[in-house]
């Protein structure tokens, strides 16, 4: 009912919308909120649930008519009793269900963020590969084209600038770096 709830509740907001402000926000203290909260909250529906699934039958049983528990005037009460348990019981599952995605789409942030890492860091390998293996290569007792001579050195390195900062600017473009 719109307006239901304290002024504080209302100024924080509902659990979940804290928990999906947190879901996207960077950085490991977020990430771990939304675990221990994601936990906390899967822990208090598993308890609700014990409680509310045991009361569907007892409420059940107590209204059977063979049994004559419970007389005529009564009840519409327990039908009524019964009808908002059903509907805490379906409540418990959907919070549930909503929990659950919560925590797959937690995985699912942290697996995005993880891969995005992991171009970042096989970007800056390969660039630091190149002149690791031109001068590894010729570093084995080869001698290197223009050995020697002050144009050889400029020429090999200038192939490594060149060839470093092409993929500098390769990844860059395809938004790795």
């Amino acid at each position: 009912m719109p307006g239901s709830g304290t002024d504080d509740e209302r100024a924080r907001g509902h659990p979940h919308e804290e928990l999906d402000d947190l879901l996207f926000a960077e950085g490991g203290r977020q990430i771990q909120t939304v675990q221990r909260r994601s936990y906390a909250l899967r822990k208090s529906l598993v308890r609700l649930r014990r409680v509310v699934l045991p009361m569907r039958e007892v409420v059940n049983a107590l209204m059977h008519p063979d049994l004559d528990i419970v007389d005529g005037p009564l009840l519409p009460y327990y039908r009524d009793v019964y009808d908002h348990v059903l509907r805490a019981g379906e409540w418990t599952e959907s919070l549930r269900d909503l929990v659950a995605s919560v925590m797959e789409t937690n995985l699912s942030v942290q697996a995005n963020r993880m891969n995005l890492i992991m171009k970042k860091v096989t970007s800056w390998a390969a660039i630091i590969a190149v002149p690791t293996a031109i001068t590894g290569f010729y570093g084995q007792n080869l001698p290197s084209p223009g050995f020697g001579h002050q144009s050889g050195f400029i020429v090999s390195s200038a192939v490594i600038v060149v060839v470093s900062l092409t993929l500098y600017f390769a990844f860059k473009r395809w938004d790795w770096l």
